[in-house]
């Protein structure tokens, strides 16, 4: 058995996955779909061009560098001055109209509109200097019988690839082609002159494929640097896009949180607990094993304020619960909306801060944000605007509804206490006086206390004496007063409709879902903004620009800040290394190209040589040709096998096929394996270009050129190598030198520095002889320094172009490294904004509301059987030290709230005063998916519980009525006052003032059908209306501490689950009259007492086997953290 299971998991490891997904995003073909899958294809060829312009600057120093090298240098050394006057000629033939031809790629906005001019101007440009180049080779050779070399071949390959402004890779392939043929028809066309006998035409064969594969060479080194450079760019500007992407999605992302938190809290608390979020967020990320363990350690967050003059004003619907019990809930949340829209709108009109809505009461505060001496009179305005706009909504929808206001001026506490679901709230003796103000008022009237009748000017309104039911009122009895009843006529601008999502025409809602992946802005939207972001993309180059040009100078400075000169490296020593040690997926291209390279070497190596055996170069040229296809097959083995898969990423592979792919990935992702195989494949050309060498017999070449010119006979070269195919097979390593990519720059020019002293020091001292008597480029220039001429140009050529390479590349991961910090804090700045949206809203609300708003609708929900629970912490004095101990108590109730919403769905609503509202059942579809899994509870009372619906869920006594919400939201009341019970066993071991501690909680619960939306036009506000929202206040405020009472319809469905509900008697409830009412059966040890069925197996709570209570070692260790 232990045998077989073995041979499973080694036939299971010999399999693997191929993982193509890195290198496809730098796939040629990907980075283009994906460029016209995001319509940038236009904005891309756009950049194109003004990259191939800045390509311009760098070509026009080298270009002038390298005709005075070829033309005016060998007229300032030349004794004969007058005989080369046709160099002068030359030289300004191609200096003034080369440049000048090309300098017409500097208008930009012409060449956008005329994009020929690029092709056209490239085309006449090459073909002038090849035909100068070729005409003065056929000057010299008619008139003078001179025999010299081609001086701008290898110049001109380079110039077509590498500078000139040919946007299609096609069109440089064909230019660069049809110059090799003119090229190798001018070379053939001296071979065929002096051929005489079969022999000199097969040499002269040979000699024409060395040169048919020394061009091809640098052609597809071209052909590679057009592609490579083409994916670099692209990969750079779609990184770019995103960047920009992201930096638009924060900057807005950051305004849509500011004024999220804005339409919750003033700026004064807003900034605490905005910098509060953003440091859980962060703490959470980075140390998120140890802030989940214990999350209990954060300190409880409280930011109260005491506003010492301000006015409150408390308005109450008159027929509230007729309305929310009679009308369907998409009538009533345009209603409301309506309503309490206006309200909005006319608070911000007299800079009045709306609080919340408490059900049928709307309370807000002038004064509080800023000091306003004429407070009470914004406040009193307010009121007969709210009263005049109920009146206007009334006549509009014929509803029987009315406004009752009160206003008192004085002090108050204001701030936010919790641990969720922050909501900004006010407390105080005045807030007291103003509440009670409004109950004792009289409908379409402003009640007001005389201490607000001071600050106001009297001959503004009509007075009438406060009501009698105020002076009988215990509350304002104990602050002697005299109060008013204020009328006068609305002020103009504060009555106004108010449209369906009105209050968030700026707020683009859509964008703030729980992931950033969907559009910030549409695509119309975006373009103008990211056109000109694009404009600013830095492009390198030196600074030699046209003055019709677009200045781009403060883009590329403040990129070149951060880069060197001369080797491009960053000057941030850690950026460097980072960018050195990232993964080359384009290494693949860089072998194909080596190994290309390395067979034509090979070819002219054996090719040359043909008139020498020499074993050693035999096996040079075996052991190179077999390590570059070795390293070239492993190189593109993944990629064969992901052609033949057909792109099928679920297709297993062999164990020799994972073992290549780790082989080559490891390759990839290794800097010393990377610079390793660099060095060893240049190493690997200089051991095939030193076979030349050897074979060389220096002194029999000597004797035959002195031979030759005694005796007149024309010079045998077989014995050694031809210098100019040494040349050039020294400037095609040299140009293999500079394209790999991912390899330290500072280390390719040191490479190729010692290539170049290598190859002076054969020039020069070895073999001087030998290259001294080769053709030169020009008449009375020394052969040698033609040669050296030569070198130097492919340096400097293939060092402008790599540096250019270099400095895209460093910008692509640049632009990287700020986009993962932009992303970082877009998600932080996302994940503050959703936190602040569930702040508002419930979590399974966020969504569907912000698809509501995107289509411009109000968003309303209808729910069967809803759970609603009250919960009034009693005799609490609402001063600073007792907000602290209210602070502490709603923070655990929160806490204990975040256990229940995740396993069974209970929404906190709000927090009024010391009133705790929750509502269980507000989201089924989640609750079903919570229900139906595998969760892991670890609490106890949780556990039991858990097993308890879970049970009844898949019993045979399953209905569609899910009454199981009455039975959790009980459960969680029980829960508070156990939470109650531990908070006061807390207090009393620690010295502590008696009277700031409460040991009783009052709280109904009331079931049944609910409405829900959101409404409000300032400041989005979720709220529950119905019959079982009403009722279960009634119960908390007709009910007694240290009970729970319910309605008779929630008490039968508690009985079901085995929970004994003692019948309290007639209750007098507003609105319903007396009602039969019930208390939850909970003992001494606050557990729930059973009821008196006789038979239990009917009982729905027939599953349970643990107590609902948690052992006394969690109490105390709860205990311990309050």
């Amino acid at each position: 058995m232990h045998k077989k299971a073995s041979f499973k998991t080694q036939s299971r490891k010999k399999n693997c996955y191929l993982d193509f997904s890195d290198e496809q995003m730098w796939e040629p073909k990907y980075l283009k779909a994906r460029c016209k899958e995001l319509c940038l294809e236009e904005e891309y060829e756009k950049y194109q061009i003004r990259l191939m312009i800045s390509y311009l600057t760098v070509f026009f120093p080298l270009f002038i560098f390298v005709v005075l090298g070829c033309e005016v240098c060998p007229w300032i050394f030349s004794e004969q001055k007058k005989l080369i006057f046709f160099e002068m000629i030359s030289a300004v033939i191609l200096l003034v109209t080369v440049p000048g031809t090309l300098s017409i790629n500097f208008f930009e906005s012409f060449v956008l509109r005329h994009r020929w001019v690029m092709v056209f101007t490239s085309i006449l440009s090459t073909y002038i200097v090849v035909l100068v180049d070729i005409f003065q080779i056929l000057v010299y050779h008619f008139n003078n019988h001179w025999p010299l070399n081609t001086a701008y071949d290898v110049f001109v390959l380079c110039m077509i690839y590498m500078f000139l402004p040919i946007p299609s890779i096609r069109d440089a392939t064909l230019l660069a082609s049809s110059v090799s043929l003119m090229y190798m028809g001018l070379f053939t066309y001296f071979l065929m002159q002096d051929d005489e006998d079969i022999s000199d035409m097969v040499y002269d064969l040979n000699t024409i494929c060395v040169a048919i594969f020394h061009y091809l060479g640098f052609n597809l080194m071209g052909i590679f640097f057009r592609i490579m450079n083409d994916t670099m760019v692209r990969s750079s500007f779609l990184d770019r896009y995103q960047f920009l992407r992201e930096e638009i999605w924060l900057r807005q992302a950051r305004q849509q949180e500011s004024m999220l938190l804005d339409s919750i809290l003033p700026p004064q608390i807003a900034k605490p607990i905005q910098h509060s979020i953003m440091e859980r967020i962060i703490a959470s990320e980075s140390d998120s094993d140890r802030y989940l363990a214990n999350p209990r350690k954060s300190d409880n967050f409280m930011a109260i304020q005491v506003h010492p003059d301000v006015s409150i004003l408390y308005a109450d619907v008159v027929n509230y619960t007729q309305l929310t019990t009679t009308l369907s809930v998409e009538k009533l949340v345009k209603v409301l909306h309506d309503l309490y829209g206006r309200f909005d709108m006319a608070a911000s009109t007299f800079k009045v801060q709306r609080i919340k809505f408490l059900g049928d009461c709307y309370y807000c505060v002038a004064g509080l944000g800023e000091s306003d001496p004429d407070h009470a009179k914004m406040a009193v305005s307010l009121g007969i605007s709210m009263i005049a706009n109920i009146q206007e909504v009334r006549s509009y929808r014929a509803l029987d509804i009315d406004m009752r206001i009160g206003v008192h001026s004085g002090t108050l506490l204001a701030g936010v206490i919790g641990y969720a679901k922050l909501q900004y709230d006010i407390w105080g003796p005045d807030v007291d006086i103003a509440n009670r103000l409004e109950a004792t008022g009289k409908p379409g009237y402003v009640h007001v206390s005389g201490r607000t009748l001071s600050s106001l000017n009297v001959s503004h309104y009509t007075i009438f004496p406060g009501t009698e039911v105020a002076q009988r009122d215990p509350v304002l009895q104990k602050h002697p007063m005299s109060t008013y009843l204020l009328t006068a006529a609305p002020s103009r601008n504060s009555v106004r409709p108010v449209d369906a999502v009105h209050s968030y025409a700026d707020i683009n809602i859509k964008a703030l879902g729980a992931s950033r992946k969907s559009p910030i802005l549409k695509p119309t939207v975006m373009s103008d903004e990211l056109r000109e972001e694009f404009k600013k993309m830095p492009v390198g180059g030196v600074r030699i620009r046209s003055p019709c040009c677009r200045d781009t100078n403060a883009s590329d400075e403040k990129v070149n800040r951060d880069l060197g000169v001369f080797c491009v490296a960053f000057k941030d020593p850690s950026l460097e290394r980072s960018y050195l040690h990232k993964p080359d997926f384009i290494l693949k291209y860089s072998v194909l190209l080596a190994w290309a390279i390395g067979c034509c070497l090979i070819y002219i190596q054996v090719v040359h040589d043909k008139y020498s055996i020499c074993m050693e170069c035999i096996m040079i040229d075996v052991v190179v040709f077999t390590f570059l296809t070795s390293l070239l097959f492993i190189s593109w083995y993944k990629k064969v096998c992901w052609w033949r898969s057909a792109e099928d990423e679920f297709l297993k592979h062999g164990r020799v096929s994972c073992k290549l792919f780790k082989i080559f990935e490891r390759i990839q992702h290794s800097f010393v394996l990377r610079v390793t195989i660099y060095l060893t494949i240049v190493g690997s050309y200089y051991l095939v270009i030193s076979t030349i060498l050897l074979n060389c017999d220096k002194n029999q070449y000597e004797l035959d050129v002195i031979n030759s010119k005694l005796y007149h006979y024309d010079i045998v070269t077989d014995n050694c190598f031809h210098p100019w195919v040494f040349t050039d097979m020294i400037s095609l390593v040299m140009g293999v030198s500079y394209t790999f990519a991912r390899i330290p720059f500072a280390l390719k020019i040191f490479i190729c520095c010692c290539e170049a002293l290598a190859y002076l020091i054969v020039v020069g001292f070895q073999f001087s002889f030998i290259f001294h008597h080769s053709a030169t480029i020009t008449p009375f220039m020394k052969a040698e320094i033609a040669h050296c001429l030569r070198v130097c140009m492919m340096f400097l050529t293939m060092y402008a172009k790599e540096r250019q390479s270099e400095f895209n590349t460093k910008i692509n991961f640049k632009i990287n490294q700020d986009l993962q910090i932009k992303q970082k804090s877009a998600d932080i700045t996302n994940k503050s904004i959703i936190i602040l949206l569930t702040n508002i809203l419930p979590s399974h609300v966020v969504e569907v509301y912000l698809d509501s708003v995107a289509h411009h609708e109000l968003y309303y929900e209808n729910y069967k059987s809803v759970s609603v629970m009250f919960a009034m912490l009693i005799n609490f004095q609402m001063d600073l030290p007792s907000l602290r101990v209210l602070n502490d108590i709603i923070t655990e109730f929160d806490r204990l709230l975040s256990a229940y919403k995740e396993y069974y769905v209970v929404e906190k609503i709000k927090v009024v005063g010391c009133t705790y509202m929750a509502a269980c059942g507000l989201d089924f579809t989640l609750a079903k998916s919570k229900f139906g899994s595998k969760v892991q509870v670890t609490n106890a009372s949780f556990s039991s519980e858990y097993e308890q619906v879970l049970y009844r869920r898949e019993s045979k006594c399953l209905d569609s009525d899910h009454d199981e919400v009455a039975f959790i939201m009980t459960t969680f009341a029980l829960d508070l006052m156990r939470v109650i019970s531990v908070c006061n066993k807390a207090y009393g071991e620690k010295p502590f003032d008696r009277a700031l501690s409460t040991g009783e909680i009052c709280i109904g619960i009331s079931t049944g059908e609910i409405m829900a939306g959101v409404v409000g036009a300032s400041q989005p506000h979720y709220d529950i209306w119905g019959n079982p929202v009403n009722m279960a206040s009634r119960m908390e405020s007709t009910g007694l501490p240290g009970h729970i009472q319910v309605t008779e319809e929630t008490a039968e469905i508690l009985e079901e689950f085995d929970i004994q509900c003692i019948y309290r008697g007639m209750t007098f409830v507003k609105g319903r009259g007396e009602i039969p009412t019930y208390f939850v059966g909970i003992d001494e040890n606050l557990k729930f007492m059973p009821s008196d069925r006789r038979n239990r197996k009917q009982s729905k709570r027939f599953s349970v086997l643990a107590s609902l209570v948690p052992d006394h070692s969690e109490s105390t260790h709860s205990s311990e953290n309050i």
